[in-house]
């Protein structure tokens, strides 16, 4: 039997938060570890209770989520993070994917999408709703004016990166498959987003999802 999925959910809203946790709990599979309402409380709580992923809200007191976000993946083995927020600013959701969170899921989610989305980040897999990653895209060929095909630049290692990226492993985990030290999977992965004109992993795997084949 696979070990189910640690989750700490964080939201100052109780009736939704706690929605969300038997969503998640009748689901099987998904164990709702630990919960909390404001910014501060959610490191204590992450650093207790060690989850595999965190759900955090943007908007909230003592701080909110992304000063959460930051301190989170400062951690010594930090979990993966995605926020679960009803804001569909670009600015919140880019300075999370600059802080390193995982997803941007959006409040409006159904109960059955939320809980494919969520094992699916468990498994490391990037994902950002659909109307967002539709203007993010947009918002990378305006900002960088890539080519048609935006990967054909990178050479064959960084594209057997990439994709291993785009499946959600790790540098540990990229460079374990591929025999190289995870600083150097470092170096490449600056390489690739340089040359793919793109801020963080989450929008290079939506490029590679879009035009890696096989």
């Amino acid at each position: 039997m696979d070990k189910a999925i640690r989750v700490v959910l964080v939201d100052d809203h109780p009736i939704y938060r706690e929605g969300v946790a038997r969503t998640l709990a009748d689901a099987g599979g998904i164990d709702v570890v630990g919960q909390a309402a404001d910014g501060e409380a959610a490191v204590a709580v992450v650093a207790d209770c060690r989850p595999d992923l965190v759900l955090l809200d943007i908007s909230m007191p003592k701080g909110g989520g992304l000063p959460a976000l930051a301190r989170i993946t400062q951690l010594a083995e930090p979990p993966k993070v995605a926020m679960l927020t009803a804001s569909e600013e670009d600015d919140d959701l880019m300075q999370a994917l600059r802080l390193g969170a995982l997803g941007y899921v959006l409040k409006g989610v159904g109960a059955g999408e939320l809980v494919d989305v969520v094992r699916s980040m468990a498994e490391g897999q990037s994902y950002v709703s659909p109307g967002l990653a539709g203007r993010l895209l947009m918002g990378m060929r305006a900002r960088g004016g890539a080519p048609a095909n935006p990967l054909e630049d990178l050479t064959r290692r960084e594209e057997d990166i990439l994709r291993l990226v785009a499946q959600g492993l790790s540098n540990r985990e990229v460079g374990q498959t591929l025999d190289l030290q995870e600083k150097t999977v470092k170096h490449y992965m600056t390489a690739i987003l340089q040359k793919l004109h793109v801020r963080n992993r989450v929008e290079a795997a939506m490029l590679a999802r879009e035009h890696l084949k096989g």
